[in-house]
């Protein structure tokens, strides 16, 4: 049995989204007939969550539980863990996890460690935005602010004063990357859609806001489609205010700061019940405080995706960054480059099994795309620029294909159909509350799972 044991080697994937699920699923398609390889994965949820629809989860355009897939019904040989991670010794390769007043803690031994566990949301120190902001991150975030959005029509209708009507009804979101532009661009849609229900309501009290700390939206574009999407949005009747970044958020006002400092352009304060903040993201707060060498809260690895001073422990994702020294291209946090990665650090490890040269990684910008509402799209493949309603279908097609299960494509693809003949649904879910953080326990007892 001590033998056996030896010979076993323990392959930990920590984290549930884009990345470790790839890596995952890589690493079973190797080694799914081999005995001597165990995968085991730790998510702190049971299910995949497919973030780029997220947007449309909060307009009410997909039912909630369609982008989701449960993790479990994706791998066949890999042990899992819906668990929070405590500690990560990487000295001792160790991996504790917290338990519950249900659960005991659980010690995971390793041989080959890949660390995916993504980011959080950067609120850059200001604890009052973070206290009354909205975020886009995940799925309840996205069930809250459909709810929030319902909630503000709902009190809007009977309310008899013009200015606080007005407030209740100025959605801000900051941010002009994917997720705020997506964001801004499907509320938009929403709360033109379901105006009809609320008769006290003209379309003029209501008002969408995007801000930008930059001179442009969605930079990764070429200018030319990210100006046809700022020129969509206007038209719309989105305001776009670039160059102001946030300053404060009180749950009633918002302060904006002109950063251009120009004689035309002052500072901005915004009477405003709701503000979505997808400004940016940092790695969370286990990496940064963790035994590993980082920049800017992002582990450090090398051009094969190993960390620094650890063989045989790789991270992926949004939470690492390869050595410029080694590496001068460096690679945005995006779920593209994450999958690319997973599928680099699982052909690796392979190698390392396998006594073999490993691969360095690198990676061909294959092309993106976004929505801006009303059918309407920018995108940029192969360097084909397209915009309008054909890169919208190209958008569509584009994730759909991505979907990890055929069950979540057609459910996904009958929710976009549903929408072409029925209004909108505005029930409001008073059940769900925003995210609380879980009350994690430490116990005197935690089991080792070797």
């Amino acid at each position: 049995m001590v033998d056996k044991i030896r010979k076993m080697k323990r392959i930990l994937i920590l984290g549930g989204g884009f990345a470790g699920v790839e890596c995952c699923l890589d690493l079973e398609s190797y080694f799914k007939n081999n005995k001597d390889v165990e995968i085991t994965l730790v998510s702190e949820d049971n299910f995949l969550l497919f973030t780029p629809m997220l947007p449309q989860v909060a307009s009410g355009t997909i039912e909630t539980r369609h982008i989701v897939t449960a993790i479990r019904t994706l791998i066949d040989k890999t042990r899992f863990f819906e668990a929070k991670i405590k500690n990560i010794d990487p000295y001792g390769k160790t991996v504790t996890l917290y338990g519950t007043a249900e659960n005991r803690g659980v010690q995971l031994h390793y041989d080959f460690l890949v660390v995916a566990l993504g980011s959080q949301t950067n609120f850059f120190g200001m604890k009052d935005v973070e206290d009354n902001a909205y975020t886009m991150k995940t799925l309840n975030d996205a069930v809250v602010l459909r709810n929030r959005i319902i909630d503000m029509m709902e009190q809007a209708e009977n309310e008899t004063d013009p200015i606080l009507r007005k407030s209740l009804l100025r959605f801000i979101m900051v941010g002009g990357g994917f997720a705020g532009v997506e964001t801004a661009g499907e509320i938009n849609d929403f709360v033109t859609d379901i105006s009809k229900y609320y008769p006290n309501i003209q379309t003029d009290d209501i008002k969408i806001t995007l801000v930008e700390a930059t001179s442009e939206i969605l930079t990764g574009f070429p200018r030319k489609l990210a100006n046809f999407a700022k020129t969509k949005l206007m038209e719309r009747g989105v305001e776009v205010l670039l160059n102001f970044g946030v300053r404060s958020f009180d749950g009633k006002q918002v302060f904006l700061e002109n950063l251009e400092k120009s004689n035309d352009k002052q500072d901005k304060t915004i009477l405003a019940s709701t503000l979505v903040w997808t400004a940016g993201v940092t790695p969370i707060d286990l990496i940064k405080d963790s035994l590993f060498k980082t920049e800017k809260g992002r582990i450090i690895v090398d051009e094969f995706l190993q960390v620094s001073g650890f063989p045989g422990v790789f991270a992926i994702g949004d939470c690492c960054k390869i050595n410029p020294e080694l590496n001068k291209k460096q690679f945005p946090p995006t779920a593209q480059i994450a999958e690319a990665q997973a599928k680099t650090a699982a052909k690796n490890l392979r190698c390392l099994l396998s006594n073999t040269d490993m691969e360095k990684f690198d990676y061909e910008w294959r092309g993106q795309s976004a929505i801006i509402g009303r059918r309407t799209g920018v995108a940029s493949f192969f360097g084909m620029n397209i915009s309008g309603f054909w890169a919208f279908v190209a958008w569509r097609n584009l994730y759909l294909s991505k979907m990890r299960s055929w069950e979540k494509r057609l459910r996904v693809w009958i929710d976009w159909n549903i929408g072409l003949f029925f209004s909108r649904d505005i029930s409001r879910l008073k059940v769900l509350k925003k995210e609380t953080k879980i009350d994690y326990k430490e116990l005197d007892e935690v089991d080792e799972v070797w």
